[in-house]
């Protein structure tokens, strides 16, 4: 079901967004929600080159191998 989000904008904001999104001919609501999971897909996970340095880092995988298997026999602490 959708959710009713209030977001307070300046007015010079409101009227770029409202700009950007007639000429996309689509409802602000709409061209916000697009924009901002547009930026959470090229910002949020890891793209093909970042991943395949961390896995070809020895180091790395082994530090993350030993942190997993600290966290399931609950040896250390969270700080």
């Amino acid at each position: 079901m959708s959710k009713t989000v209030t977001l307070r904008l300046d007015d010079q904001i409101y009227k770029r967004f409202r700009g950007l999104a007639k000429n996309d001919n689509r409802p602000l609501s709409n061209f916000i929600e697009t924009a901002v999971l547009k930026f959470i897909n090229e910002n949020e996970y890891v793209d093909e080159f970042e991943m395949s340095e961390i896995s070809d880092n020895i180091n790395l995988n082994k530090s993350i191998k030993a942190g997993i298997g600290d966290a399931k026999s609950k040896r250390g602490r969270f700080v």
